[in-house]
């Protein structure tokens, strides 16, 4: 059986490095999702192609496995040529599809889901992952999205074998385009093992100064200019005893350490940069709580750092832009979308109201076990689409 599956931008061929000594990617806190495959294919003894969009162009071959990294086109393009881009990527997708005369087709590199219809035409199933909403939430569809949703609505009501989804926000969405005739959607979590949240203290219970972490992309639309604003908010009501702390680099990072430098908050608006695997551990062991204030008019995924900051036992604030709210909402506080004030309250609450915390606090166990569980990760799920479909006499070579 031979499988090409389309993966995103991550160092993949590292990562098949590492699995291949029998390792985990040790830049990776979760269990990433091509190894996963990796698994899925030693399982069936398939051999196994990626496509990635990693931007440092390169092919690497290993056995059954060949990896290639192949950049988006027109990617830094807006308007229809970033559009043009991308069909003529899945137009070069579909050829080396072809060319390897795959069995199946697992993933998607880009939102041109349409052209993907011309495999299951040739007779090659397409079990595409949908990993983030496929539109902002709460923001209004352009003209040019609602177009492409049409395009892309035959692909999931008629032709892909079936879908792999992040979150029932994701299964909303693609009711909403193919009005409730999709193909089966096979939900997933991301995985994890004990042994990543084991060092990991429980929160001290002193909450002078109290420590508020922030893990990811230094970019406004993850909402790291609306934490400087609580931080302002603060420091005019006299406090000095809530601490941020921001953990990643992203295209925002200069000009939010201007700003930050200019109000004079850096004692208590620390940004650390990218942190390494035991640098993270170091900084949850330091906060009482992780705050994920993602902005309304981003296309989030599952956000790991809402389910690790449950895996480290923080409560997390969010708002219900971050789909993961709906599988550990009883750890959450959850805030109205692009709120800044509410954030701050959330904050405060968290910090003076001693049993609310405890009760957030205590809930995060409770909500950890299937983030543990194999039964239900992303290659768990993929494997049961592929045992249904050759009972059903859907694929036509062996899956054992």
């Amino acid at each position: 059986m031979k499988i090409l599956y389309a993966a995103g931008p991550g160092n993949v061929i590292e990562t098949f490095k590492y699995w291949k000594k029998g390792e985990d990617d040790p830049s990776q806190v979760a269990i990433t999702y091509s190894r996963q495959f990796f698994d899925v294919c030693a399982t069936l003894n398939a051999t196994g192609y990626v496509i990635t969009s990693n931007p440092e162009k390169k092919i690497f071959k290993d056995d059954n496995f060949t990896i290639e990294n192949r950049p988006l086109y027109l990617s830094k393009q807006s308007g229809i040529l970033y559009y043009i881009g991308q069909v003529l990527y899945e137009l070069n997708f579909v050829l080396s599809v072809l060319w390897f005369r795959a069995d199946l087709v697992v993933g998607n590199l880009t939102s041109c889901f349409f052209v993907l219809s011309l495999l299951p035409l040739l007779g090659i199933p397409v079990i595409p992952t949908l990993h983030c909403v496929l539109w902002p939430k709460y923001a209004e569809i352009s003209k040019a999205k609602r177009t492409l949703w049409r395009l892309n609505r035959r692909f999931f009501s008629k032709d892909c074998l079936a879908i792999l989804s992040i979150s029932e926000d994701v299964n909303e969405q693609v009711d909403a385009i193919t009005n409730h005739q999709s193909r089966p959607l096979v939900n997933f979590l991301p995985l994890y093992h004990r042994s990543e949240f084991a060092d990991i203290t429980l929160p001290s219970q002193s909450r002078s100064p109290f420590h508020v972490l922030f893990a990811g992309r230094i970019e406004g639309d993850k909402g790291v200019f609306d934490l400087l604003e609580v931080a302002r908010r603060f420091q005019a009501e006299g406090r000095d005893d809530i601490v941020f702390h921001l953990c990643g680099i992203g295209t925002q990072f200069d000009l939010l350490q201007e700003q930050v430098k200019e109000a004079g908050l850096e004692a208590l608006f620390v940004l650390h940069g990218y942190c390494k695997k035991s640098e993270m551990q170091q900084m949850y062991n330091l906060s009482h709580v992780v705050i994920v204030p993602t902005r309304s008019n981003f296309i989030e995924g599952l956000n790991k750092v809402v389910v690790e900051g449950i895996l480290a036992n923080r409560p997390v604030i969010t708002s219900s832009v971050c789909p993961a709210l709906a599988y550990v909402r009883e750890a959450v506080v959850e805030v109205p979308p692009d709120d800044f004030q509410a954030y701050g309250d959330a904050i405060l609450k968290l910090q003076c109201d001693r049993p609310f915390y405890e009760q957030k606090q205590q809930s995060c166990q409770s909500l950890q076990e299937p983030f543990y569980s194999d039964s239900h990760s992303w290659g768990k799920a993929l494997m049961s689409i592929l045992e249904k479909s050759q009972a059903n006499g859907l694929l036509l070579k062996s899956v054992r």
